[in-house]
């Protein structure tokens, strides 16, 4: 009689060991998916050298605001953007490259400088970082500055940090040829709010 209870015994611990085996692989089991997930973290895009965007905009600067829609056409050094009031009048027609910039307005004046900062703050009141834009609207830093970058955990951009400005993602569109874009961001500099709506990416 012993005997056979200490084989029961013996079968019965295996029995416990086993299940103790089978629950332990299950917990991990249920952790593989989300380490998989962690693992699948949308990789940076690629920098496009050319790109055309149409949206809409909105500022503020102090006492001044300011809607529009835009195009914005760029290519390698060369930038041409549209702005146009919501009834469809054009405000201002920025243009030019890192030799110089101009700026025409919708009186037809025109304004020329050496740089975007420069020909903004005169033009409009308020700089507009055109060539850090040309990145930060990819979702990417400018390449040859100091930069700061928070990411969500796609690993696409949430908040980026650059030139004194903050850019804040609140959303990615999928595109035809581009993939994952930003569709809507929020830029921030001191005493300026600047509100950009992508609708299409060309």
């Amino acid at each position: 009689m012993r005997a056979f209870r200490g084989a029961a015994s013996q079968t019965i611990a295996r029995i416990a060991g086993a299940a103790q085996a089978l629950a332990i692989v299950a917990l991990l089991g249920g952790c593989v998916p989300t380490a998989l997930e962690r693992t699948q973290a949308t990789a940076p895009p690629p920098v496009l050298a050319s790109f055309e965007v149409d949206g809409r905009l909105s500022m503020r600067h102090g006492s001044d605001a300011l809607s529009a829609s835009f195009r914005w056409r760029h290519a390698d050094e060369r930038d041409e953007l549209a702005l146009a009031s919501p009834l469809g009048q054009t405000v201002a027609v920025l243009s030019g490259d890192a030799s110089e910039v101009r700026l025409q307005a919708a009186d037809g004046r025109v304004s020329t400088a050496a740089d975007w900062s420069t020909l903004t703050q005169q033009g409009l009141g308020w700089p507009l970082p055109v060539q850090g834009l040309s990145f930060w609207i990819q979702g990417l830093p400018r390449a040859d500055a100091a930069f700061s970058i928070e990411t969500g955990e796609d690993g696409r951009a949430a908040v980026l940090r650059q030139d004194g400005w903050m850019i804040v993602y609140q959303a990615y569109a999928q595109t035809t040829e581009f993939g994952q874009r930003p569709s809507r961001m929020v830029l921030t500099y001191p005493d300026v709010e600047l509100r950009i709506a992508i609708d299409q990416w060309q």
